[in-house]
């Protein structure tokens, strides 16, 4: 597969300080976004140390051999980098009054040939467009979805909801972390995307689905969820990363070659 990559974050038109962070290896194929939270600009510290460790950790891992591994030894290699992310994250929150109380949630994505392994904690998420159809892949760690999946509320109430953003699961707040980690299988034509909810609370899937629908490029499609969401109000800081599979064309032989076919 050959993949393109696009990222953009943005602060919304509500807050003054943007508390996402995204980082992307292209060689190596590793997305990361995180979305932090905390006081004064501990957020933003959160969220950095996340994308920042993860993707050099995992990069570095893939480079020293990581694409021939098999799958659970991807997704463990996965597990360890968010595992030390979140430790560097929960020590540095305890060392200093200044960052007390931060942590950040995460999603992330690693392609290797043809599948994806995408991981998260916390509301961040993961969408693919595949013909037309888009999907949501990862299941928020939220209270909010605590509830709809005991039934208490229906996800039409829920988007209503006032308590959207209280997440069972951050990075930095307890000294450990369980990144919840799937495998998909990429086709050809897939788009996938990475997103914080300053994204999705403000725009819904149908709105999203229509986006990434369309014939723009890539860079396009990004620029137009963010205004989107800026749109809606922008309340909260808008972070997105897509990433486009294309098959890579077959290699012709010697003689097809030679004979022009």
């Amino acid at each position: 597969m050959n993949f393109e990559f696009y990222s953009l974050t943005d602060p919304g038109l509500v807050r003054d300080n943007n508390e996402d962070s995204v980082a992307v290896d292209a060689d190596r194929q590793v997305l990361v976004l995180a979305d932090g939270m905390g006081g004064y600009n501990a957020g933003e510290v959160a969220s950095a140390m996340a994308t920042s460790f993860v993707k050099n950790e995992l990069g570095q891992w893939i480079a020293e051999g990581g694409k021939e591994a098999s799958g659970r030894e991807v997704k463990r290699a996965m597990e360890i980098c968010v595992d030390n992310a979140n430790r560097s994250i929960f020590n540095a929150a305890n060392a200093s009054s200044m960052y007390a109380g931060m942590g950040t949630t995460l999603v992330m994505g690693l392609f290797i040939g043809q599948k994806v392994l995408v991981g998260h904690v916390g509301d961040s998420r993961c969408y693919r467009l595949r013909q037309g159809q888009v999907q949501q892949l990862t299941r928020d760690h939220s209270l909010l979805q605590e509830q709809i999946d005991a039934g208490l509320i229906s996800p039409e109430q829920a988007m209503f909801a006032t308590h959207k953003n209280l997440v069972t699961r951050a990075l930095g707040v307890e000294d450990t972390v369980l990144l919840e980690v799937n495998e998909f299988r990429v086709d050809d034509g897939d788009l996938y995307l990475f997103c914080s909810d300053g994204l999705t609370d403000m725009v819904s899937d149908e709105q999203i689905a229509f986006i990434l629908g369309g014939s723009a490029p890539l860079e396009d499609k990004g620029v137009a969820l963010v205004d989107a969401a800026n749109e809606a109000g922008g309340r909260d800081n808008i972070s997105v990363i897509l990433a486009s599979a294309r098959a890579k064309p077959a290699r012709r032989g010697f003689l097809s070659r030679m004979l022009g076919q």
